[in-house]
């Protein structure tokens, strides 16, 4: 694979993956221009729980597009459909789950973050509604996950696009229309997210059409077989502590963001969402180097894994260097696109210098994490990501006193860590690689 390749795949998932953080980017942008910070901080509050809820099953994606990519390099269908079929039963059961216990996830969520009253009034509003999305939302992950894995790029860009325009234009209206205040701001996004459920089975039916040609209790019933199923879950399980690590990292960083008070609160909820666009930018390369591995693993190809290593390595770089100097030169611009408050504004601008660093330190990590996860060896992004957790508590208590500052400092960090531990496990994963190839 060269670099020509490497970018057909990357540019296309990098569009398509980018608008996956635009469902809260844009909750935020919105409220925003409301007259109170306590709704920002209420949807970030929202987003938070949402994130942890989503996040902790977020490798229903990862895993499905790395087995996917596995199984394309093959001529059984069968095998296509059960790379689908077998996430796609976790995702709706776990989502109904939590519909289900929704007033406990709020009620212990509101009461950890601790946030002022107003705060959790707005949140509480959001989630109350937004909640009802759960088992779409977790779907779609799937959903994604197959299409990216099976190569589908096209499929994932209309998909994707096609949502974030639609919550766009309905959280629009909700707020500077109708009046719904946050409300409509989760009405909109959930709309959204039922759309997108609805929207990727159709997309289903023309690209995963074997589904429909046997009965769907054989086919659950292959789908439960326990021997694939408990693969599917080890990987999960080491996908899950990843997730769980992250989730610890977000929540203790707005938890400790929320005692500087709702300003600080709102400034860093502007940077959190805008450091999550640039994540994303990481994500689509990383997943175009998924299918580089994945492919690679299913060919027993040592050639085109040693390219997907050097591209994730060289398109890394360049691209932490770019979004660095994209985000130095545009800051200012950016701000007033999430709130016309200018005291929020100057805040976020004290602390906006943290985050210009994120991408020069976080670049390989976030694009070499493709690379394991296409070959489904994701113990090693779990070791890492202890690590660099293990680092961020430190750094956390270490640099209490300097307030806001250290909290960033803090999360700079972790997110070096998540690039140096994982880069160390690169010859192992090498060496697997020539065992898998030559077995």
């Amino acid at each position: 694979m060269q670099h020509k390749q490497y970018l057909a795949l990357a540019l296309p998932l990098t569009l398509s993956t980018i608008t996956t953080p635009l469902l809260g980017v844009v909750d935020t942008a919105v409220v925003g221009q409301l007259s109170d910070s306590s709704y920002i901080g209420g949807v970030a509050i929202g987003t938070i729980i949402f994130n942890t809820m989503y996040w902790l099953f977020g490798f229903l994606r990862v895993s499905t597009s790395g087995f996917a990519a596995q199984a394309s390099t093959s001529l059984n269908t069968e095998e296509h459909v059960m790379a689908l079929l077998r996430p796609f039963v976790v995702a709706f059961a776990v989502g109904l789950l939590f519909v289900l216990i929704q007033q406990p996830i709020l009620h212990y969520s509101l009461s950890f973050l601790g946030a002022s009253d107003a705060v959790n009034a707005s949140a509480s509003a959001y989630f109350s509604i937004r909640i009802w999305g759960a088992p779409f939302a977790l779907a779609n992950y799937v959903i994604l996950g197959w299409l990216i894995g099976m190569s589908y790029i096209k499929a994932t860009l209309i998909l994707q696009i096609s949502t974030n325009v639609l919550n766009i234009f309905l959280c629009i209206l909700a707020v500077h229309v109708w009046d719904w205040g946050v409300a409509g701001v989760g009405a909109s996004t959930l709309i959204a997210e039922i759309f997108s459920c609805v929207f990727g089975l159709v997309l289903l039916r023309k690209y995963a059409g074997s589904i429909w040609q046997h009965p769907l209790v054989q086919l659950l019933k292959r789908a439960l077989d326990p021997k694939p199923m408990w693969q599917m879950m080890k990987v999960n399980r080491d996908l899950f502590i990843r997730t769980i690590c992250l989730l610890v990292v977000f929540n203790l960083f707005t938890a400790n963001g929320a005692a500087f008070g709702e300003d600080v609160l709102a400034a860093n909820a502007i940077l959190i969402q805008i450091h999550y666009m640039m994540a994303y930018f990481f994500d689509g390369f990383a997943n175009a180097s998924s299918i580089a591995a994945g492919r690679a693993l299913g060919e027993r190809n040592e050639k085109l894994f040693s390219q997907s290593l050097r591209l994730s390595l060289q398109w890394g770089i360049g691209l932490g260097i770019t979004l660095a100097l994209v985000f130095l030169a545009g800051k200012q611009w950016i701000y007033p696109l999430f709130s016309n408050q200018q005291h929020i504004i100057d805040l976020t601008s004290t602390y906006a210098n943290w985050l210009v660093l994120f991408p020069l330190v976080a670049s390989l990590g976030l694009v070499y994490y493709g690379v394991f996860t296409g070959m489904t060896e994701v113990r090693f992004v779990r070791n890492s990501m202890i690590l660099a957790v293990l680092l961020y508590l430190a750094a956390l208590f270490l640099f209490q006193p300097l307030g806001n500052h250290g909290l960033w400092l803090a999360f700079l960090l972790f997110s070096l860590g998540r690039s140096v531990f994982l880069i160390l496990y690169v010859p192992k994963l090498r060496r697997l690689f020539k065992q898998t190839a030559a077995a």
